[in-house]
């Protein structure tokens, strides 16, 4: 019996693990579970190598690259345009891969159907990576390209007073993390959409436990990332990589993801706890049968888990 199965016999027993992610599983986890012990460049290069995209891709009217300066060289962006209309609105997605891995081509997939979906141009931000460019080198990227969309929107052709922010996972932390530095700088962001995010270095509750091994995203894994992004462990409290640790007061509207079989599914649902507490309107979703990284997987619940995020945005731009 693997590894896995022997853990889907110890979770609840009504939950079930979707039959398309248990056949991924079967094909990465072996990797998945040594990966910790590798170095970020063998890492990164099993990961090029198992690449998983769909045979096609969603067509949108306009692709185009762009290179935004800041202090420490130009940051690479993608721009997706759903039409050639004006004034639209823009979500900014800052990539998953534990601050170590990513780039514009792993974003590409989910970027083409969030455009396509939700008629929003997206900007795809290729932020600098660990451990060569150490915290809080991604979290500056990341703020910088935000603050030069509100200030240049209109050679985007976008409106400036509907900017979204969003990622999956480590892009989430940024997302999160970035909403409350623009807050405290007055910048004008409309909307979060948080999916699986990274919200503390907190290894030892509920689903880290559970899902420590198995389930793609395993805990050694997790810790191997904080331990490249943030090596200082007494800088892993700053509100710049830990969001939990910031007043959440005055933040704009989020949509919080999260996987049923994630380690980083209760600190998610622990984050949307804590943005309703504070009396940020957030509407929270939890996918209970499929694991971290799904909603860039091309498996039908990464399908519904897009669509359902596009709508998020028509809602917060349109409603």
């Amino acid at each position: 019996m693997s590894e896995r199965k022997q853990h889907d016999q110890i979770k609840m027993k009504s939950v079930k693990l979707d039959s398309e992610i248990a056949v991924l599983l079967d094909e990465v986890q072996e990797t998945m579970a040594v990966a910790h012990t590798l170095s970020a460049e063998e890492v990164r290069a099993t990961f090029q190598a198992a690449r998983n995209t769909p045979a096609t891709v969603t067509p949108v009217h306009e692709v185009s690259d762009l290179a935004i300066a800041s202090p420490n060289g130009n940051i690479a962006c993608r721009v997706y345009k759903p039409t050639d209309d004006t004034n639209l609105p823009v979500l900014i997605w800052f990539h998953g891969g534990g601050w170590v891995l990513g780039d514009l081509e792993s974003a590409d997939f989910p970027c083409r159907e969030l455009a396509a979906l939700s008629q929003c141009i997206v900007l795809s931000v290729d932020y600098r990576l660990a451990p060569e460019a150490p915290f809080p080198a991604a979290f500056d990227d990341c703020l910088t390209v935000v603050q030069w969309t509100v200030n240049n929107a209109s050679s985007l052709n976008a409106n400036k007073h509907r900017i979204a922010i969003g990622g999956d996972s480590a892009g989430a932390n940024l997302a999160a993390c970035v909403s409350i530095a623009a807050r405290d700088s007055g910048l004008n962001i409309k909307f979060q959409l948080l999916v699986y995010p990274v919200v503390e270095a907190d290894f030892e509750n509920a689903s880290y436990t559970e899902n420590a091994d198995g389930y793609f995203l395993t805990r050694n894994m997790m810790k191997w990332f904080w331990d490249h992004y943030v090596p200082d462990h007494a800088s892993r409290t700053d509100p710049r990589v830990a969001p939990m640790s910031a007043s959440l007061k005055g933040l704009p509207p989020a949509w919080v993801l999260t996987a049923g079989f994630d380690p980083l599914r209760d600190e998610g649902l622990k984050y949307a706890a804590a943005l309703a507490s504070a009396g940020v309107s957030v509407s929270s979703q939890q996918v209970d049968d499929t694991v971290h990284g799904f909603f860039t997987m091309p498996v039908q619940g990464g399908a519904k888990a897009r669509s359902e995020a596009a709508r998020q945005l028509q809602k917060a731009f349109f409603a």
